[in-house]
């Protein structure tokens, strides 16, 4: 099966054709799944593997730093290896297990109600692509490691499990683009880049930045704004750079109850 996809300008990769054929492979491959079924298997480099071996270790360090609990439990229960790139079916799988979410691959970007409304039927959809192992640290794109690092990890958790549901859900009510978009914005300054006080410690329970070996150093020189819904769904951001602006509720605890109780009210 023939996949065309167009890198961002500032992709490590765009210039690089090996880098280029391999991705159009690796679409090729998801855009094999069917709903329900186990994701398509990868047969993975081993450059691919020494990636995410690189990444997904600093990053379990840099978790015990800046990562909520609700967050380091679950990825604890998940137990996703750190030699080589895990499967998506064996990932699904153990998801499934822990909290009745499945994860299905997809080539590349999907649009924005497809990828939100998924969350409602308890799917996650994944990319399988690694990114390019010139900056391991570094991808303007989601791949797998943000995909399995980022959400993944976090789903093995019945809380957040819960939460990304309820998200799913408010974004199938969003009758026009404009709630789609202050919908958007929420999401994004909470379950991708949500911080909150833990132990007298800002520390992050958002994908964005736990899959982020960068930023999840940086954040806590954003600028730190009380926990406000309202003011989220107000703020345009740039997924560009780092996130200059945060909002930082009191507890984990605090921004999961309040955020469950805006997404059931959507």
């Amino acid at each position: 099966m023939d996949v065309t996809f167009e890198l961002p300008a500032d992709h490590p990769g765009v210039s690089d054709p090996v880098y280029l054929e391999r991705r159009r492979a690796i679409a090729a491959t998801s855009a094999r799944q069917r709903g329900g079924e186990p994701p398509p298997r990868v047969e993975y480099s081993s450059v691919e593997d020494g990636v995410w071996s690189t990444v997904s270790h600093s990053l379990a360090d840099l978790h015990d730093r800046y990562a909520v609990d609700e967050y380091r439990d679950a990825a604890r229960a998940l137990g996703l290896r750190r030699d080589r790139v895990p499967q998506l079916a064996e990932v699904s799988g153990r998801l499934s297990a822990l909290t009745g979410w499945r994860v299905e691959a997809v080539p590349g970007l999907v649009p924005t109600r497809t990828f939100y409304g998924s969350l409602a039927d308890r799917v996650f959809l994944a990319t399988q692509y690694v990114r390019h192992p010139s900056v391991p640290f570094y991808t303007p794109e989601p791949d797998i490691i943000h995909e399995l690092i980022g959400h993944v990890n976090a789903l093995a958790s019945p809380r957040f499990a819960a939460l990304y549901e309820a998200a799913g859900r408010a974004s199938r009510r969003a009758v026009d683009d404009e709630a789609l978009e202050r919908f958007s914005r929420v999401f994004w300054f909470s379950v991708e880049f949500g911080v909150c006080w833990e132990r007298g410690e800002l520390r992050t329970y958002g994908a964005g930045l736990l899959s982020s070996f960068g930023e999840i150093q940086a954040f806590r020189d954003a600028d730190i704004r009380p926990f406000d819904l309202t003011a989220m769904a107000a703020l345009d951001y740039d997924i560009t750079h780092f996130q200059p602006v945060l909002f930082g509720a009191p507890s984990f605890d605090a921004a999961y109850d309040a955020l469950l109780d805006h997404f059931s009210r959507y």
